[in-house]
């Protein structure tokens, strides 16, 4: 399997995995919802969980690997704000707890760069 592909599935595991978390606990990701956004928190954490399965389905297919990969890029951004959340509410717990949430901000960089990488790899591809 070439390099370019292994990548590509392993990130659309990535989401599959967060994707099917979202719906099996939703309790804590309801919780890193931005207040300010409209709507229950609970309906967020499934439309997200949502948006992560089918990023992982087009990760999976060549046809759509490309969009999807640049979708998943944009997707990586988008949450950031909960990340954001979660370090600020987190603030207090015990410090392995406050480094997981904080370590979570600058993982979000690699995360965007790793579906551009997809993106691009596809695009030399075609």
């Amino acid at each position: 399997m070439p390099r370019s592909e292994r990548s590509a599935l392993l990130l659309a595991g990535l989401l599959a995995t967060a994707g099917v978390g979202h719906f099996v606990a939703p309790r804590p990701f309801a919780a890193t919802v931005p207040r300010s956004l409209p709507g229950s928190p609970r309906a967020w954490t499934y439309a997200s969980g949502a948006a992560e399965l089918a990023l992982a389905a087009g990760l999976a297919v060549p046809r759509t690997r490309r969009a999807s990969a640049r979708a998943a890029a944009a997707f990586f951004v988008g949450v950031f704000p909960a990340n954001v959340k979660m370090a600020v509410d987190w603030r207090h717990r015990s410090a392995p707890l406050r480094t997981a949430a904080f370590a979570r901000l600058p993982l979000q960089i690699p995360l965007v760069l790793w579906a551009r990488g997809v993106a691009k790899g596809e695009e030399a591809r075609s």
